[in-house]
């Protein structure tokens, strides 16, 4: 449909969006359907220095829904940049007349982006590149018209004699009083020069309700709070998108102003959609073409797949999708793929393909992906549609600590004129906003902090009340309603690019003559300007290569598992992924009863809590437990009916036999992406390519709000083919909880590969389990002092780190095991774990070592060192770096304590033994610290684990809540481990460190992991109470929690009813709080001090209060061991 133009015609090339960074106002998609709505004959976007938002303009453009009963329209739109000069030069507006310029265009942005003393960001062109790249381009000056008469014209002169007739003058109106003098002194100028006149608005913003946010923008980029930013804001709100008829009121006496946008447009030809489907060229077999050499491996790929023969079922599939991809000519695009994981294969690097890729028995038969198409519902055109014209997403992880070396061989093969990262768009959520804007407004540090730290840390919805409240301002006050609006402007808006996590762009062409390329942190790396949804868009070749902590954790478990146990298959062979014993009974027996610390995908609280209640027993019930605890099912309200399903408390019904046949597996409730685009296919009339069309709406309706455009068509389309609209009506309302995060069946099938395997491990070899996962840290949920105490609890024997014993990684030394030591909550595991291995904690658990050091001290080791004298002297380290070792206790073995070490660190008396001993390299020789011993007083067990958590993050020797006890045992507070004890209901007491804080969904539940010595409580507040008791929940590290206690399945939670922040209680653990305690019994009797609610801590506070110096000492104390124990960590 055709849009409505308004008189006279106008076009507005002049415009900025919030890819300006700190600069525009508002989004692409605003000022395109605002212009639209306006009545603009079309539309030019120019950010400066950057082409970062032309794509999300040029897709608005395509499709805008003026209001909600008129057909969707489009509106004429061109690609351009502003670009802005370091030497002076004018701004210039610089649009492609066709696919050359935009190369040129391209070519231009990155050579200054990469020019050496271009900062990341900060990009100026200089008046050289224009002259080199400025063919093919429409140019529009913009002169500084306070600046020289004389030295404006000789340089529009300058270009004019240069580009000729593809150079125009453009200027804005300032609304300062003189814009009838300016436009007149732009219009002779252009005069003189004999080049055309035309208008623009030089747009910031939509909509002049934009302008306060404009000026909090200008602050955060100044770095300068608003109301000391002074000529630096603009003077007035008018650089927002004008009607043509007041464009043409303003510049009323140059009404060929307006008419020069339209001829500025004639030349402008180019397309976003010319830059599709530039595949790289891949190497094939001598006389075959693409096809045929996909086709060729893809059947010799199922044939090693099915040595039994390939399936009937699997080769109508392979046909059905090799037609497809030979229509839309995507080979090169899978053989691309392939030969990147050939190439990890190859190297033992361990990889799988995930997400939609895995509905392709393609991608499964050249060992892209590893998940059976047959053990899942595959639906091809949720990966490749003949309707849609874009490439497919194949996503790959492969190790995190081995991705490197993928992404070399990419470099190497494709050359850096061909490939780079894909950027990702770093945005403004609720923290970072309300930070930012706080400070742009002037408020202070405090206020500041109590305010961001009202946030979710991931948080992108609104602000509101409740985040105002527990920061503790008034929303009456106008200066704070002024911060929310804007905060709440700002969210989603774009603070930078960055390099996407693994998004490898690769093209046949010259990659910067498609996209303009930009530095990024790492010198070696670089990036285009486009994220992956500007990519698809534009369908431009993306492979994601990944990294997943878990895979560099199972390759580290296969290896121990070889090295310790020789563990193998059925025919000899090594255990790999796709040869652990599946089905195993014990290993769903452990994951019944949702002990599943660690294990990938299923380790958090939600997902702990769902588990004895799905009771999973076969591999498609962990493909269904991956995808139900996500914000989709639950927004969707799939995950309740289900359960009710699943445990027989409700009837399962089928409104027809086509629906019993899409939803049989999942017991009528649609859980996966797949299965509502069948019901849209089978039952809504879709055809499969505008099914992919609404899978694709599910994922960015919260963005482009375009889901509701098939709600009409698929609500009629199921009640034409008889089902009731209420049942229709509620299949749509599920399949917009898609919205918020759902799964596709063939995503979750390749993590429930993990899940099993994980799990495989876990249940029979914990000793393995534990010693990879310590070596894969950073990843998930816990952290190594949670994974350490889990096997403990399995009966797995933790040696300490020791200067003698331990290399950088944990490792297995063999040890008898003894079932006993296993937890009771674990005893049926009794009869499952295998191990017969100690874990020994590595270097790497001692935070401040290096690993490339530590590989020295091992190998200059020897048969061992028997001194800290001796270290220092062999070693090679340096009098720090011994100390480090020193205060992680890990002088055990040669007889010294923590203290004794410390001691003898002290008396060191150079950085390094090599600074002077010629003898360091003879490490024969027995040198020996022949000092006198001294005695020291011991450590109290309590400082010891404050120094464990400091060096190690956790400790052997005890928990810190343990020296608590007998303090929250008189006040009434449940241990841990009793919990399976206290009846269902009754109210009590809890707490412990905090763990984790998950906030699944929509929010509207907190889960909270507190830890105690015993083991963990899990403790569940609804979004009232989150609300009161926000600030200790965000930021306490030791809490006790009121609330009634639930049981169900074996499942405990404590649904919080009153929280409190005990954090202060830890300075209990430091040896200096005896101390400061004895001074403070030895005053007692001379000055009581009656406090019944704060105990000691506060009656210390209150002797301290006429002594300042012990005072301060007290806060010192209590502030150590707070610093030290752990924070949480949120989830969402």
């Amino acid at each position: 449909m055709n849009i409505l133009l308004a008189e006279p015609p106008y076009i507005e090339f002049g415009v900025q969006s919030n890819f300006s960074f700190l600069r525009g106002a508002s989004r692409p998609e605003e000022l395109v359907a605002t212009a639209c709505l306006l009545g603009h004959a079309g539309m030019g976007l120019a950010d400066r220095n950057s082409v970062a938002g032309v794509v999300r303009a040029w897709s608005q453009s395509k499709h805008i829904k003026l209001s909600e009963d008129t057909e969707p329209v489009q509106l004429p739109y061109h690609p351009g940049c502003r670009l802005v000069f370091g030497d002076g030069t004018p701004d210039i507006l610089a649009y492609p007349q066709d696919r050359e310029g935009w190369g040129h265009l391209c070519r231009m942005l990155t050579q200054a982006n990469l020019r050496e003393d271009t900062e990341k960001g900060a990009t100026l062109l200089e008046r050289d590149d224009l002259l080199e790249w400025g063919d093919r381009l429409s140019l529009a000056a913009l002169p500084d018209l306070s600046a020289s008469a004389e030295d404006n014209l000789a340089l529009i002169r300058r270009f004019k004699d240069r580009f000729g007739g593809d150079l125009w003058l453009a200027v804005a109106p300032d609304y300062r009083g003189d814009d009838r003098f300016r436009i007149e002194q732009a219009a002779a100028m252009a005069e003189a020069a004999g080049v055309p006149f035309m208008a623009t608005n030089d747009v910031l913003y939509h909509s002049a309700e934009r302008r306060p946010l404009q000026d909090v923008l200008t602050a955060i980029r100044l770095n300068t709070p608003v109301a000391e930013a002074g000529l630096a804001l603009s003077a007035n709100a008018e650089r927002h998108l004008k009607a043509p008829g007041e464009m043409a009121r303003l510049f009323r006496r140059h009404p060929e102003a307006l008419a020069e946008t339209l001829r500025f447009s004639e030349r402008l030809k180019f397309s976003l959609d010319e830059l599709k489907h530039n595949y790289p060229e891949e190497t094939t077999e001598e006389g075959f073409d693409p096809q045929t050499e996909l086709e060729k491996l893809t059947w010799g790929g199922a044939e090693r797949r099915y040595p039994k023969g390939v399936p009937e079922k699997v080769q109508g599939l392979i046909q059905h999708e090799l037609a497809i991809v030979k229509e839309k000519k995507y080979a090169r695009y899978f053989l691309t793929v392939h030969d990147i994981v050939r190439f990890a294969r190859s190297k033992n690097i361990l990889c799988q393909g995930r997400g939609s890729a895995a509905n392709s028995v393609i991608c499964f038969c050249l060992h892209i992906t590893e998940v059976d198409p047959a053990l899942t519902n595959v639906l091809f055109e949720r990966f490749v549609s003949t309707e849609r014209d874009e490439p497919p997403d194949i996503d790959v992880d492969f190790e995190h600590e081995r991705r490197e070396e993928v992404i070399q061989y990419i470099y190497s093969k494709y050359s850096e004129k061909r490939t780079a990262l894909a950027a990702a768009v770093i945005s403004y959520r609720g923290r970072s906003a309300l930070r930012e804007v706080a400070k742009a407004m002037g408020l202070s540090d405090d206020v500041r902090s109590a305010l961001s730290g009202s946030i979710w840390g991931w948080s992108t919805s609104r602000v509101g009340k409740k985040e105002a409240r527990a920061a503790g301002i008034d929303l009456a006050d106008p200066t704070t309603r002024h911060l929310v609006a804007r905060v709440n402007e700002i969210v989603g808006f774009p603070r930078h690019l960055t390099q996407h996590v693994g998004g490898f762009v690769i093209t046949k062409d010259r990659l910067d003559e498609i996209v303009p390329i930009v530095k990024t942190a790492m010198e070696e790396r670089k990036m285009v300007e486009w994220d992956k949804d500007d990519l698809d868009a534009v369908a431009i070749l993306k492979v994601d290569v990944l990294a997943l902590g878990m895979l560099s954790c199972l390759r580290r478990a296969f290896d121990l598992l070889e090295d310790h146990y020789h563990r193998r298959d059925d025919h000899g062979r090594r255990l790999t992924l796709a040869t652990i014993p599946p089905e195993e009974g014990k290993v769903y027996d452990m994951i019944c009863r949702a002990d599943t610390l660690g294990v990938f995908q299923i380790e958090s609280r939600a997902q702990m809590s769902m588990l004895p209640r799905l009771k999973p027993r076969k591999f498609y019930d962990l493909v269904i437990e991956v995808a139900i605890v996500r914000p989709g099912p639950i927004q969707g309200d799939m995950v309740h009916p289900y359960l009710r399903r699943r445990m027989g408390k409700e009837k399962v019904d089928y409104p027809s036999p086509q629906l019993e046949a899409i939803l049989e597996r999942t017991l009528g409730v649609p859980l996966f992406q797949e299965q509502a685009m069948k019901i849209a296919i089978d039952a809504g009339g879709f055809t499969p390519g505008e099914a992919d069309q609404l899978r694709r709406a599910m994922a960015t309706f919260r963005r482009n709000g375009t889901i509701e455009l098939y709600e009409k068509r698929m609500i009629e389309g199921m009640v034409g083919n008889g089902y009731p609209e209420e049942f229709a009506q509620r299949c749509f309302n599920q399949i917009k909880g898609f919205g918020d995060y759902g799964f596709p069946e063939s995503h979750a099938a390749s993590f429930a590969l993990l899940v099993y395997s994980s799990s495989w491990f876990k249940a029979f070899y914990p000793d393995v389990f534990c010693a990879a996962i310590l070596n894969s840290q950073p990843m998930g949920f816990y952290q190594p002092a949670q994974l350490v105490r889990d096997a403990r609890e399995h009966g797995v024997e933790i040696r300490e780190v020791d200067i003698n014993h331990s290399v950088w990684d944990c490792t297995l030394e063999e040890a008898d095991f003894d079932p006993g030591r296993i937890h009771p909550r674990h005893i049926e595991m009794r009869e499952t774990i295998l191990t017969r291995n100690a874990v020994r904690l590595g270097f790497r658990q001692v935070k401040g070592l290096s690993e490339d050091r530590m590989n020295v001290f091992v190998e200059r080791r020897g048969d061992g060192y028997d001194s800290v004298r001796d270290v220092w002297l062999r070693s090679g380290l340096d009098v720090d770096e011994i100390e480090k070792l020193a205060e992680a206790d890990a002088f055990r073995s040669i007889g010294l304590g923590r203290r004794e070490a410390l001691w003898a660190v002290k008396a060191l008396d150079k950085k390094s033994a090599a600074e002077f001993l010629p003898l360091f390299d003879r490490p024969h020789l027995a040198l020996r610290d022949h000092e006198p011993a001294t005695a020291l007083p011991a450590m109290p067990p309590g400082e010891h684990v404050i120094h464990d958590y400091r060096m190690l993050g956790l400790s052997l020797k005890a928990h810190p809540v343990s020296f608590l006890r007998v303090r929250l045992d008189a006040a009434g507070i449940t241990p841990s481990a009793r919990l399976p004890s206290v009846r269902d209901g009754r109210r009590i007491w809890v707490a412990g460190l905090v763990l984790v804080r998950q906030r699944p969904g929509n929010g509207k539940t907190v889960f909270l992991t507190l830890e105690d010595e015993g083991g963990i409580a899990n403790v569940i507040i609804w979004e009232r109470k989150f609300a009161r008791y926000r600030s200790v929940v965000m930021g306490a590290r030791f809490i006790r929690v009121r609330g009634r206690l639930q049981s169900e399945l074996g499942v405990i939670h404590i649904v919080a009813e009153h929280i409190e922040d005990l954090t202060p209680w830890l300075s209990e653990l430091s040896e200096g709080f005896r101390l400061l305690e004895n001074l403070s019994s030895a005053d007692e009797a001379r000055r009581p001090v009656k406090d019944g609610r704060g105990g000691r801590p506060r009656r210390l506070a209150a002797l301290a209060g006429g002594l300042p110096a012990l005072e301060h000492d007290y806060e010192a104390l209590a502030d150590e061991p707070r610093k030290v124990m752990p924070r949480g960590r949120n989830f969402q």
